[in-house]
């Protein structure tokens, strides 16, 4: 272990330990939060001569459903190591049937039906060392990143996995599946995919002006876009795990093509200009 004042990022990923488990040499960090302990420590490691820390949402040990996920927790660990541009890849069903297992969407628009989740840093509740946020209202009608997409599609595109560029996520509170009614619904709807991770992470992220794209990994067709029983967690689990070696790569590919610290131009980048947080930000 090293202190984390010692150790930093410039990139972040989000996602399972197939993601870094292979690095030849990684670094354990833990870090502490004013929100609580992140899912898990930190892994530090360089991809195409970039510093990017991994974070493995569920837990290493995959024990910390969607919705007790700490995404505050984990967003302001990520920015406190240093990252400015964060990868979220993750797993989600297929709302139409062209969208089959083993089909990368990156999206560009996200729909919310989350119940329960802390979802904002400005909430005007007294941080323990007693700074207070103020009431913040953030401009969201483009959840993620143009310059984290352009790198994600030209990454898939660079391993002859022809991505769908764009296209809408709906998140669902979970951990159960959907119904087939509202499966249907969902796809009545227009969007593409949906899952229970991709919210509140794409907003926080906004909120600490990072930059936030999302890769996500049709496993199986969602309920209502299928006739038989519907999906299940083992199915998940199988499509993923024969994508994941592929799905590493365009991650990896994605990093090394994301723009220069010093080179963001994006609107993610400026989230808080001419805005006061109320307090300080990792």
């Amino acid at each position: 272990m090293v202190e984390t004042r010692n150790a930093q990022a410039e990139i972040g990923v989000i996602g399972g330990s197939g993601f870094y488990s292979f690095l030849d040499d990684v670094t354990e960090v833990t870090v502490e939060t004013p929100y609580g302990p992140p899912s898990d420590s930190l892994f530090l490691g360089e991809i195409a001569g970039r510093r990017v820390a991994f974070l493995p949402r569920h837990g290493r040990k995959h024990h910390i459903p969607p919705h007790r996920i700490n995404y505050r927790a984990n967003l302001w660990a990520l920015r406190s190591l240093g990252a400015r541009q964060v990868l979220g890849p993750c797993a989600v069903g297929g709302l139409r049937p062209e969208y089959g297992p083993g089909t990368l969407l990156v999206p560009d628009q996200l729909v919310d039906r989350t119940k329960s989740r802390p979802q904002t840093y400005y909430d005007g509740e007294p941080l323990p060392d007693g700074q207070e946020p103020n009431v913040l209202h953030l401009a969201f009608a483009d959840p993620y990143c143009p310059a984290g997409r352009k790198a994600a599609v030209a990454a898939a595109r660079g391993r002859d996995w022809e991505p769908v560029d764009g296209g809408t996520l709906v998140v669902i509170e979970g951990p159960r599946f959907s119904t087939r009614a509202e499966s249907r619904w969902h796809a009545a709807q227009g969007w593409s995919v949906v899952g229970m991770t991709g919210h509140p992470e794409a907003v926080l992220a906004r909120e600490l002006a990072l930059c936030y794209t999302s890769l996500t990994l049709v496993t199986d067709l969602d309920a209502g876009a299928e006739t038989g029983e519907g999906v299940s967690h083992e199915e998940v689990l199988r499509v993923f795990a024969a994508n994941v070696d592929r799905l590493r790569s365009v991650l990896f590919d994605a990093v090394a093509g994301l723009p220069a610290p010093d080179g963001r131009g994006c609107l993610c980048a400026g989230a808080l200009d001419g805005l006061d947080p109320g307090f300080e930000l990792p």
